[in-house]
Order: C-alpha cells, then structure tokens, then sequence
C-alpha cells in the first residue's frame, strides 16, 4: 500500500510551459554529479516535502524559486505550508539559498540563487560546494576586461556603413556627384575614397546615438538629431561608460509612446548621466569583494555555510527542530489520552 509514496514525480503536477523565470543570473541553479532521475527519489521525505521536491526537481533552470511562486503553482498547499516543505527539503540537503555579487565597478548588486540538488548532499558537501562556486565568481569578477570589449567591438564596425548615408546626402552628395562621375573613368578606386572619410570621422558618442533606433524604434533620430547630442553623448563616455551602457541606459524603461525622440534623449542624458570618477585609481579605496553567502532557508538571514547547518540559522534550526520534537509523538500515546479521556467522561456521566 506504500507504493504511491515511491513517485514524487507523479505526485507533483507538471510544470507548466507559462512557469514565471527568474532574472538573467537569479533563480534555480542544479547542483552537479546528481544521480539519475528514478521512481525511488525522495521516497523517504515526508507526503508534503516529497510532492514539492518532485515539482522543483522538474523546474528548468533559472525558474524562480520563491514561496509566492510555488504555491501559485502547487494548489494542495498555501504559502506558509510550502515554505516549511522548503525548510524541510534544505535540512534533508535538497537545496541551499545564497546570495552572491555580480556585475563591475557601479553596476555591482545583488544576485539570489537556490542550488537544487535532486541527490542529498550533507553539510560537508555543501561547504565544500559553495567554497568552489565562491572562488569561481570570484575569479569571474577578476578576470580581464579585454574578453568584454572583444565581444562588443564586432558591434561597432557594422554601425558606421548605413549612418554615412544618412549624413551625407543633404550635405556631401550634391558636391562630391559631379565630381566623382568624370573621374571615374580616369581613376576608378579613386571614388571610394570620398564615402571612406565621412565613416572615419564619425565618433563613439554619435555612432552610440545612431544605434538607438535600431535598439527600439521609439527612439529613432535622425542625422541632425545625433549631431546635436553628440556632445552631452561624449560626456558620457568621457566619465569612464562604454557605448553599450550608454545605449543600455538610454533604452531602458521607455514608457509606450515617446512623442519627441529628440527631447527625450536629451533629457535622458542630462538626467541620468553617470558621476564622475577620478582618472587614476584611488590606492585606499578597496575593491569590491565578490563573495557568495549563503542564506537561511527560513528567514533569510545571511552568512558563511559553516554557520548555517541545514541551511538554517540557529533560531530557525532550534525552531524546526522543536516543530519535529512536537510532530513525532508516538501514537499509541495519543490512542492513550484519548482513552483516559472517555473514562473520564464516564465517570462524569455515573450516579
């Protein structure tokens, strides 16, 4: 009769395809070296614990992995139910919740990520885990800054070939026309030459303005448009940004209808434009520290993963252990008061 108990994956519904995914870099991350899928996993938690385990075993990766989001989608259990299934699931060794830094310089912040192992691991395992994912983004936060910029060059070059032709039909074209049909003949590579050196003369600041419309069309300018930005643009990039934050913080958050691209961009770029930094690096300043912290399961509270056995912060841990103290009375102790009880109301009941 305990067959049923053997599938968690059974138990739990599917995922769903409109399943809500966390931010780039937030959410479920599976820990490595799991065992393969089988019929058998979590058999030995308990009903709840193993019908949330088959659910978040089966979430892709990335899937947002707060309480809110899994009781919208496991209907036999609320809020409160599914984050104590989750507690339960990180004191079995199913799951860790940390918190690490991400990103460089100003754009440092925050980043929440549950590790998810389908396999439980035990604390030891964990320390050591985490220990290795910390020295992994740490050597990411260090790594140079040449690979970046290699990637975001191959984007520049293509800009410069359609935005000539916008700047330069009201102003080269009925000059350089005439000029260029006799010689021609006389010197055919010489009538390269003249749309070479508009393209050349065209900066970072204004290619990065002329990037916009084709990032969303609400913010498309025209020639004249990038040539009267371009100097608050060049500010920008004065302050230490490169084009592609420029462009990032110009696009983002547009409202549904911008009415005057021009004017929005302008005052975008005096708004938003980013504080200035010294040109030489400050030797006492120190730099950020990129480090993992693991959170309790329960209440969130951060820390190192040797100080947060189970997952769980000290109150938590003595909370959750006195919740299974009161859980694991034994029946016939029950059957017991019961019975002294209706002997009771006997006694009540005679003459």
């Amino acid at each position: 009769m305990a067959t049923p108990h053997f599938s968690s994956a059974l138990s739990a519904p599917a995922v769903s395809a409109a399943y809500p995914m966390a931010k780039p870099g937030y959410g479920k991350r599976s820990a490595p070296g799991q065992q393969a899928r089988t019929r058998d996993d979590f058999a030995l938690l308990p009903t709840r614990e193993r019908y949330v385990a088959g659910f978040v075993d089966h979430l892709p990766e990335g899937a947002a992995m707060s309480v809110k989001q899994l009781a919208k989608q496991l209907p036999l259990y609320g809020q409160q139910a599914i984050s104590t299934a989750v507690n339960a699931l990180s004191v079995a060794g199913h799951l860790r919740r940390v918190r690490c830094t991400v990103g460089t310089g100003d754009e440092t912040r925050w980043a929440f990520r549950t590790f998810w192992s389908r396999t439980a691991r035990d604390n030891e395992w964990w320390n050591t885990y985490l220990a290795t994912e910390t020295a992994k983004t740490a050597a990411q936060a260090t790594a140079p800054t040449a690979a970046p910029e290699s990637l975001a060059a191959p984007a520049e070059p293509p800009a410069p070939t359609p935005v000539p032709l916008q700047r330069t039909p009201p102003e080269a074209a009925p000059d350089t026309a005439p000029a260029t049909t006799p010689a021609a003949p006389a010197n055919p590579p010489a009538t390269t030459a003249p749309a070479a050196a508009p393209t050349a003369a065209l900066s970072p600041a204004y290619l990065a303005l002329a990037e916009l419309g084709r990032r969303d069309i609400r913010l498309t300018l025209s020639a004249d448009d990038c040539a009267a930005l371009e100097a608050q643009a060049a500010q920008w990039l004065a302050r230490g940004v490169n084009a592609d934050y420029l462009i990032a913080a110009l696009t983002a958050g547009l409202p549904a209808q911008v009415d005057c691209p021009p004017r929005f961009v302008r005052r975008r770029l005096t708004d938003k434009i980013p504080p200035l930094l010294p040109t030489s690096p400050n030797a006492s300043a120190p730099s950020p520290t990129h480090r993992l912290l693991m959170e309790c399961t329960d209440c969130g509270r951060p820390g190192q993963p040797e100080a947060l056995p189970d997952g769980l912060c000290r109150p938590c841990r003595a909370a959750h252990s006195e919740g299974d103290r009161g859980s694991s009375i034994d029946p016939a102790e029950i059957a017991g008061v019961k019975a002294h009880m209706a002997n009771l109301r006997d006694l009540l009941k005679a003459p």
